[in-house]
């Protein structure tokens, strides 16, 4: 079993759990969520992220204790299951994810970070024109 497969079994979860799959929101949190809409999921994306980066600093300035590692990654496990309920509402899956990390793959980080910054401002130029 790969990291993919277990990503893919939980976003075929997300996916039946939509409402017009059968998704129930009085039985199913993530039905509720979805049910709710994106202000809903994405709120709890902002929760999670703040709440992963709070875990990473108690690792900083308490430790690498295994309790707090621990803590980091149950953060991080929930900062992408939240993370996987919108890419379902907006049609996609972690295999979008993982190819774009393809992609990105042998690419410098500061170059990728530059080639997205010029093409935004091609693209205002674009709008603006």
């Amino acid at each position: 079993m790969t990291t993919n497969d277990s990503l893919q079994r939980l976003a075929q979860i997300i996916e039946s759990r939509k409402v017009a799959n059968g998704g129930d929101p009085d039985k199913s949190y993530v039905a509720r969520l979805l049910h709710k809409g994106p202000d809903a999921f994405l709120k709890k994306i902002g929760e999670e992220a703040t709440e992963t980066v709070m875990a990473a600093k108690d690792i900083d300035y308490g430790g690498a204790t295994l309790e707090l590692k621990d803590k980091l990654v149950g953060e991080v496990a929930d900062l992408w299951f939240h993370s996987m309920i919108a890419l379902a509402h907006y049609g996609l899956s972690p295999a979008d994810v993982i190819a774009e990390l393809e992609r990105r793959e042998g690419t410098s980080g500061i170059e990728e970070k530059a080639l997205r910054k010029a093409q935004g401002r091609d693209a205002a130029e674009q709008r603006a024109v």
